[in-house]
């Protein structure tokens, strides 16, 4: 059961009538997640302008949907998992085995599988990596401003996965469980 209320489109007000619109403009709903965070309109504005900022970046929509799934199965989210593996699916159109092994954070692809071993090692590290650990991403052809943009995606990603995690926002996408147990 959550524990936020999120807020209906069907009644939401102000600074969050305001964002609702942009919102079902891109998405064509507005999802749980951000009913939720609706709760404070600053932070739903904080959310979304993150994102944005990221969007914006060189990483591209592949791999921050492949970051996503990494860290929201590295903390258990599964709420993130059910909404990074829907938009991966149906909006970036990428193959199942793909965000599979992602949430391992593996991939094929060299670049794309260093990217995802540092994000998690980053989420895993809290921050604290070693120059070996840099030094893997670079060997791999990741850029400073990839490395840059790999720690804004883990920071927007933690930020979501223990957002839904505290309020236990009811999953609104195909369901999809992450290896890890949650706490009662």
């Amino acid at each position: 059961m959550a524990r936020l209320k999120p807020i209906s489109p069907d009644v939401a007000s102000g600074k969050a009538k305001d964002l609702y619109t942009i919102i079902e403009g891109r998405l064509g709903v507005v999802p749980g997640m951000m009913q939720t965070m609706a709760n404070s309109p600053a932070f739903l504005k904080g959310y979304l302008s993150l994102g944005d900022a990221l969007a914006a970046g060189t990483i591209g929509s592949r791999v921050s949907e492949l970051i996503a799934l990494t860290i929201a199965e590295t903390n258990g989210c599964d709420y993130c998992l059910a909404a990074h593996t829907y938009l991966g699916t149906n909006l970036v159109k990428i193959e199942n085995h793909v965000m599979e092994a992602a949430r391992s954070a593996e991939s094929a692809d060299s670049k794309t599988d260093a990217i995802l071993k540092f994000a998690k090692i980053v989420t895993e590290k809290k921050g604290q990596v070693s120059d070996a650990d840099l030094a893997a991403a670079r060997q791999a052809s990741v850029t400073d401003g990839e490395i840059s943009e790999i720690i804004g995606h883990v920071a927007l990603n933690v930020l979501t996965n223990y957002f839904n995690i505290v309020a236990r926002t009811e999953i609104d996408f195909p369901v999809v469980e992450s290896g890890i147990a949650a706490v009662a």
